[in-house]
């Protein structure tokens, strides 16, 4: 029996602690759920079955950490952090880019709630539903296909994006705008999450889907930036990055566009947020390819990073 079957002791002992910190932590300030199980028995599984599914395990421990320090951020909610943004960022957004009407003035996302259409109620729908799959899967595609380098950039760069959004969250809190329609500019602790515009796939399509995952969410004040519309467009900028070939540039790009206007068609986000989060992805590229990667000890990790986790037999 090959030796790639077993973890070496020291990658084993780091594993089990690892999970026994996250499961810990989890437990007592978050409270268990079903998908901490299902996620904690994935990795174990991966990191012990054998030398392929434990490299594959490594490769996605930047996901798991996205996975992970979304979770965590209820250990601390943002708006006991700062006061949150309401009336501000409603009055910028009209500023900038209010839509005049014979009702007066309204922002796009008070526009696009009078004004829905049944195709774009549909694909709204769809194209939040690829925010963070459809990354995923192109990550897996590069590994798969011989990329572990650009692939590992790639996951690396999904990672540094979402810690930088996060972080902008606790430093700027903001209510989204489905929020102010609803319960207009007091900031509530603890006020439930809204499927708000994508209500609408959820009535046409019978599913559900939008209506499970918002009524989880447990802090609604984390708006600016955008980042939905930061995932996919990471995935189109490495896409180009890499020739990844048209089938994926068109997907990608199409996507990311149908996602940043379904975040203002639906009333999840402003404008402002939507180029908040560009300007995240565009920052955590530029961050890791032109800052991080010129520090040689950094360069050398991700090199030995790289080398450890290509799936080619070794």
């Amino acid at each position: 029996m090959s030796a790639l079957n077993f973890p070496k002791r020291a990658e084993a002992l780091i594993c089990v602690a690892a999970l026994a910190v996250w499961l810990g932590v989890t437990a007592m300030y978050i409270g268990f759920r079903g998908e901490h199980v299902v996620m904690a028995v994935l990795i174990a599984l991966l990191f012990f079955a054998n030398g392929f599914t434990r490299r594959l395990m490594v490769a996605l421990v930047p996901f798991f950490l996205f996975g992970i320090s979304y979770d965590w951020m209820n250990l601390l909610p943002n708006y006991e952090v700062n006061p949150v943004d309401t009336a501000g960022l409603y009055g910028l957004e009209k500023s900038l880019f209010g839509i005049s009407t014979a009702a007066g003035v309204l922002t796009p996302n008070e526009f696009f709630a009078i004004h829905t259409c049944r195709l774009m109620d549909f694909m709204a729908g769809v194209f939040y539903l690829c925010w963070v799959p459809l990354p995923i899967i192109f990550g897996l595609w590069l590994y798969f296909t011989g990329r572990p380098v650009v692939y590992l950039h790639f996951a690396l760069v999904f990672l540094l994006v979402n810690l930088i959004g996060f972080s902008f969250y606790y430093v700027h809190p903001a209510a989204p705008p489905w929020y102010v329609a609803m319960h207009g500019f007091e900031a509530v602790p603890g006020t439930p999450g809204s499927v708000a515009g994508l209500g609408a796939f959820d009535s046409m399509t019978g599913l559900g889907i939008f209506d499970g995952l918002y009524a989880r969410n447990s802090n609604v004040f984390a708006a600016l930036p955008s980042l939905h519309s930061a995932y996919t467009l990471v995935a189109f900028i490495y896409s180009l990055r890499c020739n990844a070939g048209a089938v994926w540039r068109w997907l990608l790009g199409i996507v990311t566009v149908g996602i940043w206007f379904t975040a203002v068609y639906t009333s999840h986000h402003y404008i402002i947020d939507v180029v908040g989060g560009i300007a995240c992805a565009l920052a955590g590229f530029a961050l890791f390819e032109y800052v991080l990667m010129r520090i040689p000890a950094f360069a050398r990790f991700i090199a030995r990073y790289a080398a450890y986790i290509s799936p080619t037999d070794k």
